[in-house]
């Protein structure tokens, strides 16, 4: 079995003592860690030896929403200032025009930039399949990269001529997706640990689904064993569409639906109140927090601290490409950091009158990208540096011009502007190597992205 030693670096296990070791390695066996310590605990000797004197190494992080194919449509014009609902149907008919080749392409551009930035682990939410397109490309597109894939089978049966927000054009029968639902799991989903590969089933929201849709899709979900994850209370609009649509709130709707559980995650959750989060809390309900996004389209500030404080498991996601505009999971941490501090300032929180609030520090935001997403997509075998789990994980040098002046090693790479990684590992294996990743042709993928986006655009 091939074994790897990381020796001398800054190592932040994330666990639960929550330690962090100046001068530490991981002894890595066949992709899982075996040892984790000072210097002088670990093996001396291994098939590949790589001293990381002067890095900070960390868990891999865990990126819990994402719509990968949207890489292919960012900072188009007509959709830079909207809100979400003119923002969706500006671009739906330029989704529309998605072949197979685009989605196994924006797959690639996606997580190549994720893996750029220390992700290890994304999920990804496909709920639109023109032109024969299927969840299969971005299956194999993700597993040439290397990075592990939570791949999202969305839907969306709810068109425009029944009351729903999408066109028409874009959306399918329930039959076929039930259908489709099942073969994925059957092909794909490894619930084993160590996956690479696990199929969660996602209708898409409530305003591009029906009831029936919801209800199908959860009992299937469950007679698979495999997680359930939708869009909820991103923006106010949708509240008041499911008033009207569904005589209940967006949390309300779940619970008619039976989509409460801890099989179940929310991707925003912004328009919630008190009693709503509670029903996260009782229920055991993930969410995954986009803070870019809802700061580009402009849908609020997620209540993070709430969620926590009441015990909700929370997460990160950069969200859609052509929503952020970039799928950069590490910015996504320090964004999660700075926007609680905004909310705090908003609500007219100050240290000064309630010194046992505090703000939300570095290795709070560090927890939500990594034992935080883990805990989301209900994985144990990632998210924190410890013997017998995941040998995942991202190494920053910090020797560099954005963290001169830095006494905080670890702070250092969340309050800095964020920079792209000189390090990514899944499984024991180098997918980013000295800066560059190493599992794709970087120029050829991004020559092929931008020929595909400019034809989308083009019609």
């Amino acid at each position: 079995m091939p074994t790897l030693l990381i020796k001398n670096a800054y190592i932040v296990t994330m666990d639960d003592r929550q330690w962090e070791i100046p001068e530490g390695g991981l002894f890595i066996r066949d992709g899982i860690i075996e040892k984790v310590g000072a210097m002088k605990d670990l093996p001396t000797d291994a098939d590949e030896i790589l001293d990381l004197k002067g890095h900070v190494v960390l868990p891999g992080l865990v990126n819990t929403h994402h719509h990968f194919y949207q890489t292919l449509t960012r900072a188009v014009p007509a959709a830079q200032d909207a809100n979400l609902f003119n923002w969706l149907k500006t671009l739906y008919p330029i989704w529309a025009r998605l072949q197979p080749e685009d989605i196994f392409t924006s797959t690639q551009t996606a997580l190549s930039e994720l893996a750029l930035s220390g992700c290890t682990t994304a999920s990804d939410h496909l709920y639109l399949f023109p032109n024969g397109s299927k969840l299969d490309d971005e299956i194999a597109a993700a597993l040439e990269v290397g990075v592990r894939l939570q791949a999202s089978r969305g839907s969306m049966s709810l068109g425009e001529s029944k009351g729903g927000l999408p066109p028409d054009s874009v959306v399918d029968t329930e039959e076929n997706i039930l259908k489709d639902s099942q073969r994925l799991i059957e092909k794909y989903h490894d619930p084993n640990p160590g996956s690479m590969t696990q199929v969660v089933l996602a209708p898409c929201s409530p305003f591009s689904v029906t009831s029936d849709l919801m209800k199908q899709s959860a009992k299937l979900a469950r007679q698979y064993g495999v997680h359930l994850h939708t869009h909820l209370a991103e923006t106010e609009d949708e509240e008041q569409f499911c008033m009207q649509m569904f005589g209940h709130r967006p949390v309300g709707y779940m619970q008619e639906v039976d989509w409460v559980g801890d099989d179940v995650w929310f991707a925003h959750s912004v328009w919630v109140n008190d009693e709503e989060i509670q029903v996260f809390a009782k229920h055991q309900c993930g969410v995954a927090h986009c803070p870019t996004s809802n700061m580009r389209l402009a849908s609020g500030i997620a209540p993070i601290k709430e969620y926590r404080k009441a015990g909700v498991n929370v997460g990160l996601g950069v969200d859609g490409s052509a929503s952020n505009d970039g799928s950069h999971l590490l910015a996504e941490v320090r964004n999660a950091m700075l926007v609680s501090r905004v909310k705090d300032g908003m609500t007219g929180y100050s240290l000064s009158n309630d010194p046992n609030r505090k703000l939300m520090t570095a290795r709070e935001a560090l927890y939500l990208g990594t034992r935080g997403g883990a805990a989301v997509l209900g994985r144990k075998d990632i998210g924190s540096l410890e013997p017998g789990k995941c040998a995942d994980f991202f190494a920053v040098n910090l020797n560099r011009l954005e963290f001169t002046g830095m006494h905080d090693p670890v702070s250092a790479i969340i309050f800095a502007q964020s920079v792209n990684v000189d390090y990514t590992v899944v499984n024991g294996k180098f997918i980013v190597k000295e800066g560059q990743l190493v599992t794709v042709d970087l120029g050829r993928l991004i020559e092929k992205h931008n020929k595909a986006a400019r034809r989308l655009l083009l019609g």
